[in-house]
């Protein structure tokens, strides 16, 4: 019994922090939040610095969406990626995700040399369109403004819950 209370009161010491008396079990203020750790190790930053890196390769002016789901998320990141093979394809990645619920992931690609895809057409306000369709996990909405091109995509769980027109209005709030 007493190697129990003290094998008790080491793991206490161990998980805990005191000060003043209290004590402080897994304190945020002294522990980096697994997200922003592991966000970091990967490549990512703040979604400004990430745009300003990409701005500066590809000397242009990167416009984000106004409009961004209802739903809440708790982190949002931003990398760029440089290809190796070719120099000048330069893209920008932003990622709205929640901690909490694993679905809530909304993904931003912007890409300086467009690619290929196939959906439906939908028309946008700017008297262009975008291309709509489903993808793995993801459903897709791709468009090109100010010489670049979107790539918006929301976890299928979300979009059902709305529809593509949720997407088309992301496109829609970037001026």
């Amino acid at each position: 019994m007493k190697r129990l209370i003290i094998l008790i009161l080491i793991g206490i010491c161990l998980f805990a922090e005191t000060k003043d008396g209290i004590a402080f079990a897994n304190n945020p203020q002294k522990t980096t939040p697994y997200y922003e750790d592991h966000s970091k190790r990967v490549g990512y930053k703040s979604v400004d610095e990430a745009v300003k890196e990409f701005e500066k390769y590809c000397n242009c002016v990167v416009k984000l969406p106004t409009m961004i789901l209802d739903e809440q998320f708790t982190h949002e990141f931003g990398a760029v990626y440089k290809d190796k093979k070719n120099s000048e394809n330069i893209q920008l990645q932003i990622r709205f995700v929640n901690r909490e619920m694993r679905n809530n992931i909304l993904k931003i690609d912007i890409h300086t040399n467009p690619s290929d895809y196939e959906g439906n057409i939908y028309p946008l306000n700017n008297e262009q369109t975008g291309i709509y369709s489903e993808q793995n996990t993801f459903s897709v909405f791709v468009f090109e403004k100010n010489n670049l091109q979107y790539v918006v995509s929301i976890d299928k769980e979300l979009t059902n819950l709305h529809s593509p027109q949720l997407l088309i209005d992301i496109a829609n709030s970037i001026e």
